[in-house]
């Protein structure tokens, strides 16, 4: 491991009073005593519960210092600063500054983010932001103990509000990037689909002068966005039909992923990707795309992207009893992003095609039409069944029309007669919908059942 910063270091760059050993070295940051891990520095933020009363609860499980606001009663190390969420956002952009790999990436859109950042990283050899860090917290967390000596540096970043991702970009300047596609995540914070698109292509104007970004050469709003006069700075990479970027020759694998031709300015190669479904097949082109355009070799490349692996919750495939199929993509769900996923699953070999959704959260006023017709559009895809649960189960279920079941929570669902248990065995089932409904509690089920 590189040699990550003493307290004493992070201070002459950040700026603050070391109370007690200043040279002791924190192999992390963390924020939440739950997720902490020995060696940790512990920074306790003031947000909706005070960080401060948590720290002994931090030295107890192994921190070895305290990043804080006011001197705390812990025998451990301070580093005492006038606000902490400022101090670990210059943390993460300092550390950053003075170790930087040679090529940083930011990844952003309203579906596949994660699963681009984890192709891009594979496609580069480079670090990657762990789990889910790409708000104003998690990612400078991350970034304080980035290693020395990267070639590659692939951050993903997230936004739920207009601003925030302009502020990850000041925390982290970016050489290049990509726009997965730019949807109606989150429209419930937003005036317009327009508002939308220039909140993701905040990504675009914090790139450096020159900076070269990808994105799919049908996604109108990303055009959109590299029209503008604040995107004028970048290199805008499209990719897709007619392009010099694009894929050709997809074959579906089943359960194995899917084959197909990437086509970049460096030539053409055959990738085997192990990941399900058209979307990843685009997610894989522009991670591909970015990679070339940045210099990495297209052997190299296509080899990484085909080595990676799907996380669960993430199109994780189990096979069941009887020849079924569970496609668990229970990570989070958007309208477009459980479109995608229904098409990879009938893509799958099995019987009956069928989907178990929770409810989609942060789409404003229009919430119950979107849901209507994501039901009526898969049931226009060739989906059979559907088990709905969630405030808006009702919704998805009057789109779909009959074959529809609708729950009010996922305790309804699994203890009702025609909910999980009236699955019928062979089925190939999606099984998605957003954090807040936890339906990964139906793939334990399904998978115990």
């Amino acid at each position: 491991m590189s040699p990550l910063w003493s307290l004493f270091q992070a201070a002459s760059q950040v700026g603050g009073e070391i109370l007690g050993e200043g040279a002791v070295v924190p192999t992390s940051l963390s924020l939440d005593t739950r997720t902490l891990e020995p060696g940790a520095c512990f920074v306790a933020l003031r947000a909706d519960r005070d960080g401060h009363a948590f720290c002994a609860l931090a030295a107890a499980k192994g921190a070895v210092a305290l990043l804080v606001d006011d001197p705390q009663d812990v025998d451990l190390p301070q580093f005492v600063v006038p606000d902490t969420l400022v101090a670990l956002q210059r943390w993460g952009q300092t550390r950053l500054a003075a170790v930087r790999p040679k090529a940083v990436f930011g990844v952003t859109g309203s579906v596949g983010k994660t699963s681009t950042k984890e192709l891009l990283a594979a496609a580069t050899g480079g670090w990657k932001t762990p789990g889910n860090r790409n708000n104003t917290l998690g990612l400078p967390e991350a970034l304080a103990t980035l290693p020395e000596g990267l070639g590659a540096a692939v951050l993903e970043m997230g936004m739920s509000t207009p601003g925030e991702i302009r502020r990850l970009t000041e925390i982290a300047p970016l050489d290049f990037g990509i726009i997965t596609v730019i949807g109606t995540a989150h429209l419930e914070n937003f005036a317009s689909p327009q508002g939308i698109a220039a909140a993701k292509g905040e990504l675009v104007a914090g790139l450096c002068r020159g900076g070269a970004w990808a994105f799919l050469a049908a996604d109108g709003w990303c055009r959109w966005v590299a029209e503008q006069p604040w995107a004028r700075h970048t290199e805008p990479l499209p990719v897709g039909e007619g392009e010099a970027f694009g894929w050709e020759a997809v074959e579906s694998l089943g359960a194995a992923g899917e084959r197909f031709r990437l086509r970049t300015s460096a030539g053409t190669l055959p990738v085997e990707l192990r990941l399900r479904g058209l979307h990843q097949v685009r997610n894989a082109t522009l991670a591909g795309a970015i990679a070339v355009r940045a210099g990495f070799d297209l052997a190299a490349v296509a080899a990484g992207l085909g080595a990676v692996e799907p996380e669960a919750g993430r199109g994780r495939l189990h096979l069941l009893a009887g020849g079924g199929r569970l496609l668990d993509e229970t990570y989070n769900a958007s309208p477009d992003s459980i479109l995608a996923c229904a098409a990879a699953l009938l893509d799958l070999p099995g019987g009956e095609a069928v989907a178990v959704l929770g409810s989609m959260r942060e789409l404003g006023p229009e919430a119950a039409r979107i849901h209507q017709e994501t039901g009526r559009a898969l049931r226009n895809l060739g989906l059979s069944r559907l088990w709905a649960f969630g405030d808006f189960a009702r919704d998805y279920a009057e789109g779909f029309g009959s074959g529809a079941v609708a729950c009010p929570d996922f305790e309804a669902l699994r203890d009702d007669a025609a909910g999980l248990s009236a699955i019928p065995t062979g089925a190939r089932i999606l099984v998605k919908g957003s954090r807040f409904w936890r339906a990964e509690r139906a793939v334990d089920w399904l998978l115990a059942h």
